[in-house]
This record gives structure tokens, sequence and C-alpha cells, in this order.
């Protein structure tokens, strides 16, 4: 029986082409990893501006509420004791406009 003897160059290319395959594999794997840690990763984000969103019409709608002006008259009427005002406490002034100077 006749047994080939490989040549270091044969085995050198074959080696070579070896690694090379398994650094392309290598480094797909390593891109579909990162691929799907940023989809994980923008899910999360996603559901944060989805949950910030309903906060802040939340807190619209809380302002709305406590800047309703029957509320303001209410309290102001009840906690700061006003009331209103009688016929010449209020003063109007007279604004002049610009004028025209030829």
């Amino acid at each position: 029986m006749v047994t080939r003897k490989y040549r270091r160059k044969e085995i050198a290319l074959a080696g070579g082409s070896l690694l090379l395959g398994l650094a392309t594999l290598s480094f797909y794997i390593w891109h579909q990893s990162a691929l799907i840690s940023l989809g994980y990763q923008m899910t999360g984000l996603e559901m944060k501006i989805e949950r910030l969103t309903l906060e802040i019409k939340k807190l619209e709608t809380d302002k709305a509420a406590l800047l309703s002006p029957d509320r303001v008259e209410k309290i102001a009427r009840t906690e700061l004791n006003l009331c209103e005002p009688k016929e010449g406490q209020i003063l109007y002034l007279a604004i002049e406009g610009p004028t025209d100077h030829d």
C-alpha cells in the first residue's frame, strides 16, 4: 500500500484555510449576537418611550385639572380670602400707541 506524504506547503495551506474559515465563522456569530443584543436594547427603549409618553399625557391632564378656572377661583375665595373687586378699585390706564412724527 502506498501512502501519500503531505508537503509542508499543503499542510500550511490547509491550516491557513481552516483558520480563515474559523475566523469568518466567529465574526459571523459575533455579528449576529450583536444584532440580537441591539434588538433587545431597541425594544427596551421603545417600551421606555411609550411609558414616558403615557406619563407625559397623564401629567398634562393633571396640569389642566389643576389650572382649571373653577378650581383656581375656589382656592382664591376659600384659602386666600379673595373676593370680586368693588366698583372703585379698578383703575384703567390709557396707553398711547406709537405716534407718527412727520
